[in-house]
């Protein structure tokens, strides 16, 4: 048995726009409280994220009494309330999950549709009221386990060390370093080997119990500058991170940080500085979600 400590924790209201880092966060068991509870869809339901429109990543999020407030240089801001109308139901898939969800108006709508620049009308939904996401994954996560608009799990923890490492080989490669953002994590901590994520089974601390899951596959937005939206044209970090921690199972694409879930410490609160036990002894699958 280890010990590592949280040096960042992160939420991001809006799945693929800018986080919100915090000094403390509220546990549930669908991740961080606030967490990806919208999503920006089309017209016909599809999903968007910074894969499509790479300007996602300029929305800046924020939250205050009322609601979650967007902002975007030469756009002002628009605030979207958490108390929320029954209004029109639409029907939306995250990867294959079906999701019953609820739009937020045409007046967030047009917003958004001139932030991104998009000549495709986009909206915006969250959750409807007591519908519950099903588990495509129960294998890996557990059958109970459910998350709002994230991709796979409540939780992802990431690895101080091992973007040191990362970015230690992207120099040595005359690339340029990457920092933590463009990985999106919720828990970033300190005190693991490079890498070891991967082969940590929990950490906890008195009640609270963090299951390590599976690694989490990354894609093309480890890619995008999150402060300006450029795009690498060759695919850095993602490739060299390929070549040093590919996905079990896949090593055509790179694995980074870990997928997690909520074992014990329901509506606790744990903040940047508060030290785990790690337990070891996780073997991965190779099963990708």
């Amino acid at each position: 048995m280890s010990h590592t400590h949280i040096t960042g924790l992160y939420i991001y209201p809006v799945k693929s726009m800018q986080g919100i880092a915090l000094q403390q966060a509220q546990l549930t068991p669908r991740g961080l409280r606030y967490d990806r509870l919208w999503m920006v869809v089309r017209a016909s339901g599809r999903f968007v994220t910074q894969r499509d429109i790479p300007r996602m990543a300029l929305v800046q999020t924020g939250l205050n009494g009322d609601g979650v407030v967007l902002s975007m240089k030469g756009h002002g801001s628009i605030t979207i309330p958490f108390d929320f109308d029954d209004a029109e139901s639409i029907e939306t898939r995250v990867w294959g999950d079906v999701c019953q969800t609820v739009d937020q108006g045409e007046a967030v709508s047009q917003w958004l549709s001139a932030a991104l620049g998009s000549e495709e009308p986009l909206r915006l939904v969250r959750m409807r009221p007591g519908f519950v996401r099903p588990q495509n994954h129960p294998e890996i996560f557990g059958e109970d386990t459910s998350v709002d608009f994230a991709d796979a799990a409540p939780f992802l923890v990431a690895n101080e060390a091992s973007l040191d490492h990362l970015n230690l080989v992207l120099e040595s490669r005359s690339l340029s370093p990457v920092p933590m953002n463009r990985f999106r994590p919720n828990i970033v901590v300190r005190g693991l080997e490079p890498f070891a994520e991967h082969r940590v089974a929990e950490i906890s601390s008195a009640d609270l119990r963090l299951k390590f899951c599976h690694p989490c596959q990354r894609c093309v937005v480890t890619t995008i500058d999150q402060d300006t939206a450029f795009k690498h044209p060759d695919w850095q970090p993602y490739k060299t991170l390929r070549d040093i921690n590919p996905m079990p199972g896949n090593d055509r694409a790179p694995a980074f940080a870990q997928n997690a879930i909520l074992l014990g410490g329901e509506n606790m609160a744990i903040s940047v500085g508060n030290m785990f036990s790690t337990k070891g002894g996780l073997g991965v699958t190779g099963k990708t979600p």
